[in-house]
Order: structure tokens, then C-alpha cells, then sequence
């Protein structure tokens, strides 16, 4: 949980959860197999224009630190799921539903598990509904819940008990 400039002091009424480890491992995967193709690609274009065999070099260079730097912004910048003042925000989480809401909108939280993946499910006033799959995030299940009711509670002006 923190904010998203690194100068600035971690506000406390923002809260930011990261991709895990294993969905970062996959993203990496999918840009080495991209640089591939177009490393293959760009062999057969310097094969068949007699180009120079340094532009694969160049190219490659350029794509390994595309790699690194995706990587690096996935692992320590990019946030998956942002729990701020007045609502939410997610990203990068495909079939998620409503990627953004106002807290007054939520109309309840619950926990599921569809096809196996346990997950925290916002239910929207108008019936609308984001899904938020625990396990994509680098959080314990139990403090995210807590973290997301704490949010819900100030949102919605209630105070706890």
C-alpha cells in the first residue's frame, strides 16, 4: 500500500495493492516470447534487405530493456487495485466488471469463488458488479477484506461500531 509518486508521503486514506509475483512472472513471460517475434522478424528483414547485423543488436538491446522495465513498473509502480477517499480503481484485471466506482454506489461486498479462484465481488447499487481476484494481488486475503470494509465504512459516512 502506498502512493503513486514516490516522493510523496504515503497518504493513509489511499491504499494501493500491487500484482503478485507469479501474474508479474507471467506478464514478463508474454513480452520475452513478443521480443522473440520480433527479434525473428526483424532476422528475416537484415536477411532479405541486406540490412546491417547490427540493427538486430540494437534491437535487441531495446527489447531487453523493454523487458526490465516492464518488469521493474509491474513489480514496484503499477497498481492493481486502488482504494481511495471517495472510491475505487481496477486495473489489469480482465473480466472484471466495473473498473471504477464511487464508494456511495457499493452497494455490498462479498467474498466467492467462481471456477475455484476466490475472490472479493463489489455489488453496485444499479446491479452492476467488479470482481477482484485475491490471489493476482500481493496482499493477505483477510487485510485486503479488512482494508476494502475500512474504506466501504468511511466512504458511505458510517462510523464503526
Amino acid at each position: 500500500m502506498s502512493s503513486d509518486h514516490p516522493d510523496a508521503t504515503p497518504d493513509p486514506a489511499v491504499s494501493d495493492y500491487r500484482l503478485a509475483p507469479l501474474v508479474v512472472a507471467r506478464f514478463v513471460g508474454m513480452s520475452l516470447v513478443a521480443l522473440a517475434l520480433v527479434m525473428f522478424a526483424g532476422t528475416a528483414l537484415v536477411a532479405t534487405l541486406d540490412l546491417p547485423g547490427d540493427l538486430l543488436v540494437a534491437l535487441l538491446a531495446l527489447g531487453v530493456v523493454g523487458v526490465f522495465t516492464l518488469a521493474w513498473w509491474l513489480r514496484s509502480r503499477a497498481y492493481v487495485v486502488r482504494f481511495g477517499p471517495d472510491g475505487y480503481r481496477v486495473r489489469m484485471i480482465r473480466g472484471a466488471g466495473v473498473l471504477r466506482a464511487s464508494w456511495k454506489d457499493v452497494e455490498d461486498a462479498a467474498t466467492a469463488s467462481p471456477r475455484g479462484i476466490p475472490c472479493v465481488v463489489l455489488h453496485l447499487v444499479d446491479g452492476r458488479t467488479t470482481t477482484i481476484p485475491v490471489d493476482a494481488l500481493v496482499a493477505d486475503r483477510e487485510a485486503f477484506v479488512r482494508d476494502l470494509q475500512d474504506h466501504l465504512q468511511r466512504g458511505q459516512g458510517l462510523r464503526p461500531l
